[in-house]
């Protein structure tokens, strides 16, 4: 089973500053909140910019 994170108050404002800082949406934001949470070094989507550090989550596009 892989793990979840709980959606929590300190989730949702981790979303909110990640969306204000990087200029992305809060659904973003929350993803990247929730894979730090986690403990996720990488975060593998083509929704947000290839190779960008984001806290301590990097981004990976598959695709490319």
């Amino acid at each position: 089973m892989q793990p979840c994170a709980e959606i929590d108050a300190i989730l949702v404002k981790n979303a909110i500053i990640f969306a204000e800082r990087f200029q992305i949406s809060y659904w973003d934001g929350a993803i990247l909140a929730a894979a730090e949470t986690l403990g996720a070094r990488i975060l593998y989507t083509e929704d947000l910019s290839h190779g960008q550090i984001y806290g301590s989550v990097r981004v990976e596009n598959p695709f490319l």
